[in-house]
């Protein structure tokens, strides 16, 4: 656990104390001999917190709680209901956990649904490979302008860290589609 809320008698988030906030109060202190009569007080939490805690509603979206810890540079947040009081506590690795998916099941993705469902290429025509998130397409579809929205479609799956493609076009039909446009533009 790297850090902790701390709460107030009525179950309210006032702080967060986190390792940085222990490491900032750890260290050379007073030194005391056994001679001395007076002992250092050891810090509470609420000495050490940093406050005020920045929290997240249980309501809002996993995607807002995500915004919110990447605008103020946080690795956790607490959650609390309607009243702010605490219901928990959402970490990095926990929304990180919700995006990543198998390989296989982005490979299965990437098969069925992008290029047999969306764009029809028959099984076998383009070689899917993909090792911790990274897609490595690679063979032919049937025309040029379907390589932008097959990337873009792959790169929009859950789970896809990167995509490297290595696929070709039986024909180029992006020269027709260009010279379609300009027969068609205005001469001014």
């Amino acid at each position: 656990i790297s850090g902790v809320p701390v709460l107030d008698d009525e179950d309210r988030v006032v702080g967060i104390v986190s390792q940085t906030d222990l490491l900032a109060h750890t260290g050379p202190g007073p030194h005391t001999s056994q001679e001395s009569t007076t002992a250092a007080v050891p810090p509470t939490a609420g000495d050490v917190m940093s406050a005020p805690a920045v929290a997240v509603r249980a309501e809002e979206t996993a995607a807002d709680a995500a915004r919110l810890m990447t605008r103020r540079g946080i690795e956790r947040l607490p959650v609390v209901d309607v009243e702010d009081r605490l219901v928990g506590i959402v970490t990095r690795r926990d929304l990180l956990r919700m995006f990543l998916r198998p390989d296989s099941e982005i490979r299965r993705r990437v098969t069925g649904e992008v290029l047999t469902e969306v764009f029809g290429v028959p099984t076998g025509d383009v070689d899917v490979h993909v090792v911790d998130g990274i897609v490595t397409l690679a063979g032919q579809v049937e025309r040029r302008s379907q390589l932008p929205a097959l990337l873009s479609l792959v790169e929009q799956l859950d789970g896809v860290v990167a995509v490297a493609s290595r696929v070709t076009a039986r024909t180029d039909d992006t020269a027709t589609t260009h010279e379609d446009q300009a027969r068609h533009a205005m001469p001014w």
